[in-house]
């Protein structure tokens, strides 16, 4: 039977990583998947997640199962992080969270809840937006749509563009924003662009999904959320899906959310009945190791405190990275303006080199990013920034 089935495309980031181990090069410089790393091209574990995972091993009493929708402290704080404490969605309790394996658990229940209980049957996304949105819609069997986002000319949001586009978006269709740090282009929308997408959004009825995977990482975790924030004052009932994967480095424990919104706690409860049978028949509950450090964490103030140093620390070691990048590529003499990598938001940039520089980057220079140009900055060091850039001068 098995002969029948034809092999699968390689993930176009994931199948990166895999040319890029089987390099034999020592220089090679790995730009594509979206991981943070230090100094050293590590990936750390936070001290406030080895503490909160020491105290996890000495007070853990058992392995028994979750619930459904995982640790109820976890997801209170991960409620209490995307609205703050005083927002009337906490105080009114209108919010009901499911603990997920993941930020893209979060987005596949979401999808099927979409598909299922609300009749959407076309979801629209950003063009460009994250590689698997795609793949995680359309598995769900939505129709995948996109909006205009990025101006290629001048490197910038199309917000006029965009604002079109989504004016001819009406319930039951869907629309998926990223809550900041836009993945692949490193754009967000403005304050007062955030406030005209909300007013649109209540305007048009459509149903909103917020992917929320880098909060902290553009100005400051509370910051983060203020398009979050714009949404949920405007519009009665929206989607999250969040992940902790890179604001707690806790890529491979998979700790994300997926938060629903209602207009009042009844709707609340019948609709997130819903999301939990969805999520029985999917991967019954999730695991809960990195959860609870989350949940340890965010529950401390100490340790919250110190986590957003943490976070902080990250936010602005990315941010000195783009400022050297686009000096240094200065400094070799090359001609062209690359001062809107200094404006981006978080891990990621559009460079806007083409497919073909991208090739004679990683077949010359070992220099590994995804073909449409984008790069992770915190690939990059001060190691290896300056090979890059030399690289980068010699392509264009």
């Amino acid at each position: 039977m098995f002969e029948r089935v034809l092999k699968a495309p390689a993930d176009p980031i994931l199948g990166l990583t895999d040319t890029f181990n089987a390099d034999s090069r020592t220089e090679k410089v790995n730009l594509g998947v979206g991981v943070f790393r230090n100094e050293d091209g590590l990936t750390p574990i936070l001290k406030t997640v080895k503490e909160a995972e020491q105290r996890l091993l000495d007070s853990e009493t058992t392995k028994s199962y979750l619930a459904i929708s995982g640790d109820a402290e976890y997801d209170r704080q991960v409620q209490l992080l995307l609205f703050g404490p005083e927002h009337n969605i906490i105080s009114n309790q209108l919010a009901r969270t499911a603990q997920t394996p993941g930020g893209t658990g979060a987005l596949r229940i979401a999808a099927e809840f979409m598909a299922r209980q609300l009749d959407v049957e076309n979801i629209w996304v950003s063009n460009p937006t994250w590689g698997n949105h795609n793949s995680i819609f359309a598995s769900a069997n939505l129709n995948v749509n996109s909006y205009r986002y990025y101006d290629a000319q001048t490197q910038s949001l199309d917000f006029e563009g965009m604002m079109a586009d989504l004016q001819q978006v009406h319930s039951p269709d869907a629309v998926v924003f990223h809550g900041c740090c836009h993945n692949p282009t490193g754009i967000d929308p403005s304050v007062e662009q955030w406030q005209q997408l909300a007013t649109l959004a209540e305007k048009n009825g459509f149903i909103v999904l917020f992917d929320f995977a880098y909060q902290g990482f553009a100005v400051g975790v509370d910051e983060d959320a203020g398009g979050l924030s714009i949404f949920a004052e405007t519009v009665p009932e929206l989607l999250v899906a969040s992940s902790f994967s890179k604001n707690f480095g806790l890529y491979n424990e998979r700790v994300g959310a997926f938060t629903l919104v209602a207009s009042n706690r009844t709707v609340a409860d019948d609709a997130f009945s819903q999301v939990k049978a969805i999520i029985r028949a999917n991967y019954s509950n999730p695991p809960a190791h990195g959860a609870k450090i989350v949940a340890i964490v965010l529950a401390d103030a100490e340790l919250k405190r110190q986590w957003m140093d943490e976070v902080k620390q990250m936010r602005e070691h990315i941010l000195a990275l783009r400022l050297s990048l686009v000096e240094k590529l200065h400094a070799l003499g090359v001609e062209r303006d690359f001062s809107f990598i200094t404006t981006q938001k978080g891990m990621f940039s559009y460079t806007g080199l083409t497919p073909e520089q991208v090739l004679r980057l990683r077949e010359e220079f070992g220099i590994y990013m995804v073909g449409s140009g984008r790069i992770n900055v915190a690939g990059l060091s001060s190691k290896n920034i300056d090979s890059v850039c030399k690289a980068i001068s010699t392509v264009l």
